[in-house]
């Protein structure tokens, strides 16, 4: 009752936008209306129909095709053992409980010979999880291995857990899931998804959907819901083609073979980018994107599987709705302009076609989501305040329409999500342009470990100032093109 009473005073907002707004500023045919919704606008809401489409494809027909064919004679398809590699790291007590019950419940359950094999760095969590192996497995009927690493960042502790999984020889249809330790996984999530590598012999990794309980706001809640709704519809349209973008380091599974191959394992460890400008840097995190990229490298497909569930524990990193946000966009869109910059040179050939173009487009996005609100505030300003609210009318209408084809991920949906959908949009484009022009500026929002600064004072100083002078000038650029548009 709550959220309909939201969604009622959410429709009224809509609803007042239209009433300021004059008649003729509505009519289609006015210059001014398709400057504003014109080419650029068709071109992004044509992407976002595209990915729908596909989506929508994949989810009711391409995927239960495949489910079919694995229901038939499941027992043919499971691998002939189960690693379960999970990291941790200062994670309170209760999670870390919850999510290992659900790991050795998992282990136990998936009908094959199951190794647990964890990578932590305090003692404290190796007494925690023993109780927890003894509690849920008391005849010992997995394997326990504990990995105790240095605390010198995450890379290292998945480096050091797979090498572990390494010297018990796996053999070539082992498969090895990867979980963050804040995952909880949800029943038979390890059974449904192991299937698909016999299913598809070319299948190097595969990706799980994924939900989550926020510790925080309610727009934090909102937010993160919101997130995992788009990340579903976007995982269902890559994985058409076989070619999910990353190997998502909450939970992934990889074939043993490909995750104990000493190039698999040090891409994970030590991956770095050699930049034009920057110079050569270590990736401190985005393991996810290294893991995507080295499959790729090795010629292997990525799968997303969309009935096998994860449930997520997310602490935010600050208390306030937008520092928190900042900080988390900040090390995605980091880690992920880092990755695009170095996978478009794999070529189509490798990534296909479809693939390529979501790659290259996510350099142009952050531009292009800009120009409707420059474009929007220099006709507002300069000639009638009537066109900046038909642009706040469309954003109100159009995000809401957003939110309900969100319905159709089966993911939570609520009356801020068209709020939260343009913020998103406009602070997440800001930030991805900053991280564009600062890609060696990185951290980890739980472990406060950051890049060592690059011997030579001279290097460091010259690549700081060289980062402000290109962000300024691109935005100087970007501004007095938007200029042009709404003078012309």
């Amino acid at each position: 009752m709550k959220q309909l009473g939201e969604w009622m005073l959410w429709l009224a907002v809509v609803a007042g936008l239209a009433l300021l707004i004059e008649p003729a500023y509505l009519d289609s045919n006015d210059k001014r209306f398709i400057l504003l919704i014109g080419a650029i606008g068709l071109w992004r809401y044509g992407n976002g129909a595209i990915h729908l489409l596909r989506a929508c494809y994949f989810m009711q027909v391409a995927f239960p095709r495949w489910r079919r064919t694995l229901s038939r004679n499941p027992e043919a398809y499971l691998p002939g053992h189960v690693y379960l590699v999970v990291t941790s790291f200062r994670i309170p007590a209760a999670t870390t409980w919850t999510v290992y019950a659900s790991v050795f419940r998992e282990a136990i359950q998936c009908g094959v010979p199951a190794t647990v094999v964890v990578s932590i760095v305090e003692r404290g969590d190796e007494r925690l999880i023993r109780q927890c192996w003894q509690t849920f497995d008391p005849q010992q009927r997995l394997r326990l291995i504990i990995c105790r690493a240095r605390g010198t960042g995450k890379r290292d502790g998945l480096a050091m857990a797979f090498r572990a999984v390494s010297r018990t020889m796996p053999d070539r249809n082992a498969v090895v899931g990867v979980i963050d330790g804040d995952t909880m996984l949800a029943p038979n999530c390890v059974r449904d998804s192991v299937g698909f590598f016999a299913l598809m012999p070319r299948l190097g990794g595969l990706t799980t959907n994924e939900q989550c309980v926020v510790h925080g706001s309610r727009a934090m809640r909102d937010w993160h819901t919101m997130r995992f709704a788009q990340r579903h519809l976007n995982m269902c349209s890559m994985a058409l083609s076989r070619r999910v973008l990353t190997m998502t380091g909450r939970m992934s599974f990889f074939r043993a073979a490909v995750l104990t191959s000493p190039a698999f394992i040090a891409d994970v460890e030590s991956d770095y980018l050699q930049h034009w400008r920057l110079g050569r840097f270590r990736f401190l995190t985005g393991d996810d994107k290294s893991s995507w990229n080295s499959l790729m490298s090795m010629g292997w497909d990525t799968f997303y599987v969309p009935d096998a569930h994860t449930l997520t524990v997310e602490h935010p990193p600050h208390p306030r709705f937008v520092p928190a946000t900042l900080q988390l966009m900040f090390r995605w869109y980091g880690n992920s302009l880092r990755q695009n910059l170095r996978a478009t040179r794999l070529g189509w050939r490798r990534l296909g076609l479809f693939a390529s173009y979501v790659l290259y487009d996510q350099r142009i996005s952050m531009w292009t989501c800009l120009i409707g609100l420059g474009a929007a505030l220099g006709l507002g300003l300069l000639q009638n305040i009537q066109l900046l609210l038909v642009y706040l009318f469309w954003i109100a209408l159009s995000r809401t329409l957003v939110t309900i084809l969100l319905t159709l991920t089966y993911h939570p949906v609520g009356p801020l999500y068209p709020v939260l959908l343009y913020y998103n949009q406009i602070v997440g484009s800001l930030v991805k342009i900053y991280a564009l022009f600062h890609l060696d500026r990185q951290s980890w929002t739980r472990q406060k470990t950051r890049l060592a600064a690059r011997s030579g004072g001279f290097d460091v100083a010259l690549a700081r100032v060289s980062s402000k002078t290109m962000l300024v000038s691109a935005l100087a650029l970007f501004t007095g093109g938007i200029y042009l548009l709404t003078t012309a």
